[in-house]
């Protein structure tokens, strides 16, 4: 069995870089700790391990055991300390002056306290291996196998900042990229061997992946919305514009006389014959009546959403209760 930990700092939301780590410790374990290195008080930030376990949460990434927390610990960091014999190893200190353990010895205690089969974390703790498994050897413990994978840059080759934007899960999730979209971005990085670039573009073509798969109820509910404007949030970028499109369809327009009130008065006519619910069959069935005899669909779109632009326009149709939908063909019109 591999057992594996993520083992984040309570420091706020995670970084898309240790989200990466989590999944990856995911997939490849078939047994995850969830530990936290709070043995740095520094670092530690309030509400750090409930924005961690939140963020998780929204990924879908479960753990088998914890967490666990480094700062509750101590005696078997310092036990162990005494059985090395020193305070400091390597030129490392292993106890603060006030007794606690910094995250060399504690790291490498849990690890082994666990039985910690196998280490997936980034590259930048590829230089603490020796250290760790020197350690290990004074322990009399023995090693996990540790794989480091590359880290995940900004667009221009350096460190990612957390303020740059969508690099922690808690701002992907208020630009309203779907939990989906943002869990098939990092399986799709795998255990990259070399540091990658941030792309979101990527993360983009993705959220619409994301947003067209949902079932019915549960984009409905992401989006704030009722069930019979889902049709057209399908093709919407990112949730923050799903519930846009939402609120415009389910706002009156601005109700100023239109162009071509032909084509507004037709549609009236069809509309008023069709059912009141109208389903994708319906709807394009009375575009396709409109198209027939020239009937501007620019001018209808305008009527019914107060814009040039927007979700198709069957969509539309569907979303829109047959009464409010001749009210507003009817004022353009008037």
């Amino acid at each position: 069995m591999v057992r594996v930990r993520f083992a984040p700092s309570p420091t706020g939301t995670l970084h898309v870089g240790n989200a990466l780590s989590a999944v990856v410790n995911r997939r490849g374990g078939d047994w995850m700790l969830l530990r936290i290195d709070d043995t740095d008080p520094a670092r530690n930030v309030a509400g750090g391990e409930e924005a961690i376990l939140g963020d998780l949460g929204w990924l879908g990434i479960e753990w088998d055991e914890g967490p666990v927390r480094q700062s509750t610990r101590q005696d078997l960091y310092a036990a162990a300390a005494e059985r090395i014999g020193t305070d400091r190893f390597d030129g490392v200190t292993l106890l603060r002056e006030d007794g606690t353990a910094t995250y060399h010895l504690a790291s490498v205690v849990d690890d082994a306290d666990f039985g910690i089969t196998r280490v997936y974390r980034g590259n930048d703790h590829r230089p603490n291996e020796d250290l760790h498994r020197r350690l290990h050897e004074a322990l009399g413990t023995t090693p996990p196998e540790y794989v480091h994978h590359g880290l995940i840059l900004g667009e221009d080759g350096k460190k990612l900042s957390k303020r740059a934007a969508g690099a922690t899960v808690a701002s992907l999730r208020e630009l309203g990229f779907p939990a989906a979209a943002v869990r098939a971005y990092l399986k799709e990085l795998g255990i990259p061997r070399h540091d990658v670039h941030y792309d979101l573009a990527r993360l983009r073509r993705l959220s619409v992946e994301a947003i067209g798969a949902m079932p019915d109820d549960e984009l409905a509910a992401a989006a704030e919305a009722p069930a019979q404007v889902v049709a057209a949030l399908r093709g919407a970028r990112d949730l923050n514009e799903a519930r846009e499109i939402a609120r415009t369809l389910l706002t009156t327009p601005p109700l100023e006389p239109g162009d071509h009130p032909e084509t507004l008065a037709r549609f009236r006519e069809l509309r008023e014959r069709a059912p009141e619910t109208l389903d994708q069959t319906g709807a394009k069935e009375i575009l396709r009546e409109l198209k027939a005899v020239g009937g501007n669909l620019k001018a209808l779109r305008r009527a019914l959403t107060g814009a040039d632009r927007g979700p198709e326009l069957w969509t539309v149709l569907v979303a829109l209760p047959r009464d409010e939908a001749l009210r507003r063909a009817g004022a353009a019109s008037s």
